[in-house]
């Protein structure tokens, strides 16, 4: 007999993708309209390349990356610039802070790593018949 849980087990992965990528869509966008605002831009200067490049690098992870995973497109390769982007910014800009001010990049480091992993799920641009 099949219980309710396994009828829609093919929901999993579309609902956590799609979910977690709106979520991330919140940072994405006030980082872009940070970026397109003019004037100077105050923000980490990942590796030298200059605080206008890190942020670029930011919203490409946090916007564009995680746009492109509620579609389901190209998800796996997605979901690869978003998890770098917060495993940049759980492990480096906040590795020495408290557990309790990074465990929400960590959360979306993870998430995204596991979509990564795991691929959108049944209803993606990505799924082929």
């Amino acid at each position: 007999m099949d219980s309710i849980f396994s009828r829609y087990s093919h929901l999993g992965l579309p609902i956590f993708r799609i979910c977690v990528s709106l979520m991330m869509l919140t940072h994405g966008w006030a980082k872009l309209m940070k970026l397109t605002a003019g004037g100077e831009i105050k923000f980490y200067n990942f590796m030298g390349m200059g605080p206008e490049i890190s942020l670029t690098l930011a919203v490409i992870g946090e916007l564009i990356a995680p746009l492109l995973i509620i579609v389901g497109f190209k998800t796996r390769y997605a979901a690869l610039p978003a998890a770098f982007t917060m495993g940049v910014a759980a492990f480096i800009v906040h590795g020495a802070d408290p557990l309790g001010e990074k465990e929400l990049a960590l959360f979306y480091f993870l998430s995204f790593f596991m979509i990564m992993l795991t691929g959108p799920g049944a209803y993606s641009l990505d799924t082929k018949d």
